[in-house]
Formats: structure tokens, sequence, C-alpha cells
């Protein structure tokens, strides 16, 4: 951070308590200060490290493939698509790990129900590993956390991808997996394409 950033910083905080203790008193100073708090706390989780994600491609390290399936892969085409990325090169089929995303909706993270969530990624795992299967990619499934973005980095960690293919709904259904799209396209060090497909009904 540059030094002249955390002077403002801190004013933009400070400034508004103390302006509102000034005027409005100590019941107003103290809200201010709760949603000036929560502001923080939010804009601090929100915020994610944006360095480069995985490592250069190494021919000599074989072809390992990442998809990410935001929905139940299905669709003849997108089924074909990464049948064709999973073909073998030299000789060798990639080795496949396909990660579902526990995709947790609004109310259920107000209701801590996090169960919900893993029971849909595993039901999506089971379909895309099952029709992969009959166009004959052999590939392994885990579930990752709900952030398209972060359960990639979190993979990435242990599964040294020379490509990540996101399939979800297009943007108009599915506007969280086009911004991790857009954002995976930026960070990712692997080769990276996205399938944009019906999701499973």
């Amino acid at each position: 951070m540059t030094p002249w950033k955390l002077p403002l910083i801190v004013a933009a905080i400070a400034v508004p308590i103390a302006l509102s203790f000034y005027f409005g008193g100590p019941g107003v100073g103290v809200s201010v200060g709760a949603l000036v708090a929560v502001a923080i706390v939010v804009i601090a989780v929100r915020m994610r490290p944006r360095e480069a994600l995985g490592h250069e491609p190494s021919a000599a390290a074989g072809s390992r493939l990442l998809v990410v399936a935001a929905c139940a892969v299905e669709e003849a085409g997108a089924v074909a698509e990464i049948a064709a990325a999973a073909a073998p090169a030299h000789g060798a089929l990639a080795t496949v790990l396909i990660l579902a995303p526990a995709r947790i909706g609004f109310l259920d993270r107000w209701a801590s129900d996090l169960e919900g969530a893993r029971r849909a990624a595993q039901r999506s795992l089971v379909i895309t590993v099952a029709s992969l299967a009959k166009a004959g990619v052999e590939a392994e499934a885990r579930v990752g956390d709900e952030d398209v973005v972060q359960a990639v980095e979190d993979q990435l960690g242990s599964f040294d991808a020379t490509e990540v293919i996101l399939v979800s709904a297009g943007p108009e259904q599915d506007p969280d997996a086009a911004a991790a799209a857009a954002e995976l396209e930026r960070r990712l060090r692997p080769r990276f394409s996205w399938i944009e497909t019906a999701p499973s009904q």
C-alpha cells in the first residue's frame, strides 16, 4: 500500500464517527461506528489476493485436467468438449479431477444449513462423472468451497492442473459463475476455458 493511502483510509473511518458523535450524540455515534465496523468486515471478507493461480503447464508432467462443475454436466456438447480436452496426449490419457463447489443459498447461509449444498454438489458430481464415463473419461470427484474461484485455488494446492475448465449456466442464469470465469481468465497460469451449458433440471 502506498504511504498516502493509509491516512485517507483512517480519515474515512474516523471522520464519519466523530461527526456523528458531535452532531447526533452518543447514540448516533455508536450506531454509525457499528455500521462502519460492519462495512470494514464485509470489505475485508470480500477482498482476496489477486496473485496468479497455479503453475505454468509443463509438458513433462503430463496433462492434468481440472473440471469445475458449477452445474451437473450431462449435455452432450459439454461432455464432448471435456472428452476432447482429456484425449490422449503423447499416448497417455489426462488425469481428470471433477470439482463441484458446494454453492449455498441465501436462506441456507442464514440458517447455517450447509448439508443441503453439499448434497446438491455430490449429486452434481455423480451425474457429471457418469456422463464422462460414458464418453470414456475416468475422473476423480471432490466437493469444494462455495466460492468457485476459492474452490479452484484450494484444489490447485494439491492438484497441479495443466488446464482448468469451468462448466456452468450462462451469465443470465448464473452471474456468479460468469464473474468467476472472468477472474479465472485473468489469474490462472494453466490454460482456462469456460463451457456454458444448461443446468441440470
